[in-house]
């Protein structure tokens, strides 16, 4: 360990935590504190059980009391950054994670800490050798080698992920999530998939609603790959099921979201920001906006920043809102008082330093759309690209994907009916955007468009963003930056065409997904 030595009392703690034995370290710690007031290294233990019960702030709080006191103690600073990561602090984060890479780390833990703080902040292909590192020296460690696998997919090293996952699942059995990550790494077919397996883990899977996600949409993928349609969409609806709890509260929720955000209209008293750098890419997930993405970040002077959430979270924490969500009706709401050019500021110092190198960079974050209107107030000059594709490969797209597990802003996607009127008022606010934003700085795109005739939708989204022409653009598959999404193994092919009407494989059974929309008002092909 660097720095000063541990107390028995609170070694014996560490092993505690180690078992999750909790409370036990916890007394431990306080005695240890009875008897030396304001010991640093009680401090660090019980921070790093604070981390462990998810109570980041107040393991913020200790690490913060600790540091001074143990300047070079790697793995304080590491579990710092992962509080300060929870906490949505990207910078103060990556700025304790590089702070606990100086101390020389040694312990497989630590390295393995640093590479989910550098991982979370999108800092993929500095995450992959804290990660390696943590594997060799733990190799039977089941965890580290998932978390070596998903930073080995993200920048686009699928051989060695799919090892990398393998070897997970086989080392912790009950490790599903390295499992059901396989599939997605490439197509199955007939005489190489998992089918098998992921037939057993599901049906072992019990009630858990975790689970059954991973593993149903794994298994739901791989059947689809080999062409059995109905069976896919039947083994999707079954692992969904538990989340049906969800839907209710989330459509109150959703319907609240949409309807704040349609009141954001009427233009501010006060300027924006003046920064053209930012470039939103909007839209329902799942409709092209990685591929959109990687098309304009192939240009020298447009850089991917990724999925930043920043937006959301300034405008969260300017207004103060009450609710366990980010993005809420009422934060909404209050956000039209704020004054524009100091959220625009505090928008773009929350996206440094990864931003700030090239003229423009790019936020990726697909529910922005709800934002369109703020961030057009807040950065006047800022552009925002809006995805759109088929109404019937939309819903179906979002559906099959898993998007987040319960109390997230995609529970909408447990059901095909809320998917539908989900749909139905995304195409309604876009609707309200392409009426109140200006042309200049509000645009839509066509999934379909893109793939059918890619150059000419290249070429004008490049001249939208007030950038000249760069015919690297067109070769997006061969851009190696790292793609944390579920894109990350699609946009590393040329671009292809056989995901377009992809809703027809499923013939009748997406009956029922036609009626929805239309019952909406919203016209689908026959």
């Amino acid at each position: 360990m660097n720095g000063a030595s541990f107390s028995p009392t609170l070694i014996e703690a560490e092993r505690l935590i180690a078992r999750g034995e909790h409370k036990k370290a916890h007394e431990l710690c306080l005695r240890a504190l009875g008897e030396t007031p304001n010991d640093p290294q009680a401090f660090f233990v019980l921070g790093v059980i604070a981390n462990e019960n998810g109570a980041y702030a107040k393991a913020a709080e200790l690490f913060e009391k600790a540091a001074p006191y143990l300047p070079d103690n790697a793995r304080l600073h590491a579990q710092h950054a992962r509080a300060l990561a929870f906490l949505h602090r990207a910078e103060a984060a990556r700025a304790a994670a590089e702070r606990a890479s100086a101390a020389a780390p040694e312990d497989a833990l630590t390295l393995d800490t640093i590479g989910v703080v550098l991982s979370r902040a999108g800092m993929h292909a500095e995450a992959l050798d804290f990660f390696a590192r943590a594997t060799a020296k733990a190799p039977h460690a089941a965890a580290f080698h998932l978390n070596l696998a998903a930073s080995q997919q993200f920048s686009g090293h699928f051989h060695e992920a799919e090892t990398s996952y393998r070897r997970a699942y086989a080392l912790d059995p009950k490790l599903e999530r390295a499992l059901s990550a396989i599939p997605h790494l490439r197509k199955q077919t007939r005489d190489d998939n998992l089918i098998a397996e992921l037939r057993a883990a599901f049906a072992a899977a019990g009630d858990n609603l975790e689970r059954r996600l991973h593993l149903g949409h794994a298994l739901s993928k791989s059947l689809e790959d080999i062409g059995a349609y109905q069976e896919s969409l039947e083994v999707l609806r079954d692992a969904k099921g538990g989340g049906v709890r969800f839907l209710a509260p989330a459509a109150q929720r959703d319907q609240a979201v949409f309807v704040a955000a349609a009141r954001i209209t009427a233009a501010p008293q006060r300027a924006g920001h003046p920064s053209e750098e930012p470039i939103f890419i909007v839209g329902l997930p799942r409709t092209g906006t990685t591929l959109t993405d990687r098309i304009l970040s192939s240009h020298p002077d447009i850089f991917s920043a990724g999925e930043l959430g920043a937006f959301a979270l300034v405008v969260k924490r300017m207004t103060q809102t009450t609710s366990r969500f980010v993005l809420d009706a009422e934060a909404l709401d209050k956000a039209a008082a704020l004054d524009p050019a100091e959220l625009g500021e505090a928008y773009l110092g929350a996206t440094r330093p990864r931003t700030g190198h090239t003229a423009r960079f790019i936020d990726k974050m697909p529910l922005n759309f709800f934002y369109a209107g703020l961030i057009h107030r807040a950065l006047p000059r800022a552009r925002i690209i809006c995805l759109r594709r088929n109404p019937m490969d939309s819903c179906l797209s979002n559906y099959r994907q898993l998007l987040g597990i319960g109390g997230s802003s995609y529970d909408y996607t447990f059901d095909l009916a809320s998917t539908a009127r989900y749909y139905a008022a995304f195409d309604r606010l876009v609707a309200h955007w392409r009426q109140t934003l200006p042309a200049t700085h509000f645009t839509e795109v066509w999934y379909e468009d893109l793939v059918r005739d890619l150059e000419p939708n290249a070429r004008r989204l490049v001249e939208f963003t007030g950038l000249p022409w760069d015919a690297r653009c067109l070769d997006f598959h061969e851009n190696t930056a790292p793609v944390a999404t579920a894109s990350s193994v699609q946009v590393r092919r040329p671009l292809y065409t056989n995901a377009l009407n992809r809703w027809r494989f499923y013939g009748d059974a997406l009956t029922p997904l036609g009626a929805a929309l239309q019952a909406e008002g919203i016209e689908v092909e026959g």
